[in-house]
């Protein structure tokens, strides 16, 4: 791969699927019980720029999703939280701590709200304002 295909658009795309966490969310009075969080189900895609063929990659130069992991992993704990857009827009905003990062897409889906579908949920995919 030259040079001039990286630089024609090719991006990276770095991706944690399906995770399973609880935070205490919702509007309905049924879901603000505090000793029974809802179970959700995130996924998070952050994409990038590739400035360099995948062969030169090193542990310095990649996008790292760790910080993400250990943002869901605290949700649990946090206080109720009325709205998924908040849980969401807080991902967006750890997504784009990476200056790298041009854009990302972001669901958080409530698996167990309705017996007749697979979940309900939250999607977002937001390119980075330029200049940010």
């Amino acid at each position: 791969m030259g040079s001039a295909s990286l630089q024609s658009g090719s991006h990276i795309r770095v991706v944690l699927r399906d995770i399973e966490t609880e935070a205490h969310v919702g509007l309905h009075p049924w879901e603000r019980h505090p000793e029974r969080p809802t179970r959700l189900i995130v996924n998070v895609e952050m994409f990038a720029p590739l400035v360099r063929p995948l062969s030169a990659e090193s542990p310095d130069s990649i996008l790292d999703y760790d910080p993400i992991r250990e943002a869901l992993k605290a949700w649990p704990a946090r206080p109720h939280t009325p709205l998924l857009e908040t849980l969401l827009h807080e991902l967006v905003e750890l997504c784009f701590r990476d200056p790298r990062v041009s854009a990302c897409r972001v669901s958080i889906m409530k698996p167990d709200i309705f017996n007749e579908a697979a979940g309900a949920g939250v999607e977002v995919y937001q390119v980075r304002e330029p200049g940010v």
